[in-house]
């Protein structure tokens, strides 16, 4: 006898509990909408594997069905021969936990079944950083002249110069950047807002982009007060701002996959590798504890005990004497 495929009705019953929940982490919890587009997208697979068990019900949800689900994450394939990654696994395993615990305040249901499962330990990947030679080079890709290259340019070096996240960059209005005082203020993650200073690089380049390009980008009726604005007049995109900042890497050689985030590490990095106090890159970089900050100076501490065994004349350890 087979199963019962389950139900359109099924289906929307857990889709749209889901939905509150994420409605609820938007209302109380304050998350900007790019992390509520990341629980909703793990929470469509968790959704969508609990209808394939025909379980519509979440009391009935037990420690079994998360403990399945998350086997299932590690061995299915999301496309030919690629699987999720532990992190992957694990970062949706925290927005199942969340949901459950929603339920159960929401007396949807009578006990948490992710409780009893155990959490997805994973090692910490070091953040990959730029040298500071590649930034360089990377900047030096950009041509001198032309409208697009001058806002390009400000792009970057706003990026790196305030260690800014991509979503914070394309919701920088006008007036969030005073170059009189050299600071951008920009809102973090749960919309918290920051001041973060910016150095003369990104202050002259911003001036020139404000005074000459972004006037000839604005168009009547369709401009926002957005800072950075493409061709059309409208707000640049984080899509078209990790377009721009491939098409330069690649002019530039760099030998390695980079994103707009690659910048932020960048900048944290080099800071700690000038003797920054590491609470003070915390508050640059909005991050709410200093252990998420700290791990920047396991990446300095490595590249010292490189740079010291490259060079120091007797850093290089003996070979081991034949007996």
């Amino acid at each position: 006898m087979t199963t019962p495929r389950p139900t359109r009705t099924q289906a929307a019953r857990l889709g749209r509990l889901a939905d509150r929940f994420l409605d609820h982490l938007v209302v109380e919890n304050g998350v900007a909408p790019n992390t509520r587009g990341a629980y909703a997208r793990d929470l469509r697979l968790y959704v969508g594997f609990l209808t394939e068990q025909d379980i519509d019900d979440p009391a009935v949800i037990g420690e079994t069905d998360v403990s399945d689900f998350v086997t299932m994450l590690r061995r299915r394939e999301y496309a030919p021969g690629k699987r999720y990654s532990d992190a992957t696994a694990a970062r949706v395993l925290a927005a199942v936990r969340g949901f459950h615990r929603w339920l159960v305040r929401e007396g949807l249901a009578k006990a948490d079944p992710s409780e009893p499962v155990g959490s997805m330990r994973i090692p910490r990947a070091l953040p990959k950083a730029l040298a500071l030679e590649e930034v360089e080079r990377l900047l030096h890709a950009v041509p001198e002249d032309g409208p697009p290259a001058i806002r390009d340019r400000a792009m970057l070096e706003m990026l790196y110069g305030a260690g800014l996240r991509i979503s914070e960059l394309t919701a920088l209005d006008v007036d969030d950047v005073d170059l009189e005082e050299a600071t951008v203020r920009c809102f973090g993650k749960g919309s918290k807002e920051r001041i973060v200073p910016i150095g003369r690089a990104a202050v002259e380049s911003a001036r020139a982009y404000v005074a000459q390009v972004r006037p000839a980008f604005v168009k009547a009726r369709v401009s926002e007060p957005a800072m950075f604005l493409n061709q059309r007049g409208r707000r640049l995109t984080r899509q078209g701002c990790w377009k721009i900042l491939k098409r330069y890497a690649t002019r530039a050689d760099l030998q390695r996959r980079i994103s707009p985030h690659t910048l932020r590490h960048s900048f944290a990095t080099h800071l700690i590798d000038r003797g920054a106090d590491v609470r003070i890159v915390q508050e640059l970089l909005g991050h709410a504890s200093v252990s998420t900050t700290q791990v920047y100076t396991l990446v300095s501490d490595d590249r010292r005990r490189e740079v010291y065994d490259r060079y120091h004349p007797r850093a290089k350890r003996p070979s081991a004497r034949r007996p």
